[in-house]
């Protein structure tokens, strides 16, 4: 099971007590999202590092189109991974073991402080 398996039922469990029958579409968005802001962080990281060391590897815009493609890419892997069997044998899992109990706060955290970190990078770079 690996971390955004642990952070998706986190996040899965806060709103399947509020919201039922949307649980695991805001999960599956959440993670998503996360996973994208992580992408974002590394591209930008990559960029600036790339374009310290004079090394022109693709333009700008067809970065962007690429990132566009690979959230895409991302929302789907995520849709199709946590909709169905895989997710129950998961849920199964789960509630065998005892969980770490994340706050909703910082989960929802994470991605923000994510695209606040490629902001800065893009900006000093």
């Amino acid at each position: 099971m690996t971390l955004f398996d642990t952070l998706f039922f986190s996040v899965f469990k806060h709103y399947k007590d509020a919201k039922s029958k949307k649980a695991n579409q805001l999960a599956t968005i959440y993670i998503s999202v996360l996973q994208c802001a992580l992408l974002l962080l590394f591209g930008v990281f990559f960029a600036g590092f790339f374009k310290q060391m004079n090394m022109t590897t693709m333009s700008q815009d067809k970065a962007i189109v690429l990132f566009i493609l690979a959230g895409i890419f991302i929302f789907f892997k995520n849709w199709m991974q946590y909709a169905g069997r895989k997710r129950k044998v998961l849920n199964a899992k789960m509630l065998k073991k005892k969980s770490v109990g994340y706050s909703i706060f910082m989960l929802w955290l994470l991605p923000i402080a994510c695209i606040g970190l490629a902001v800065v990078i893009y900006q000093a770079v």
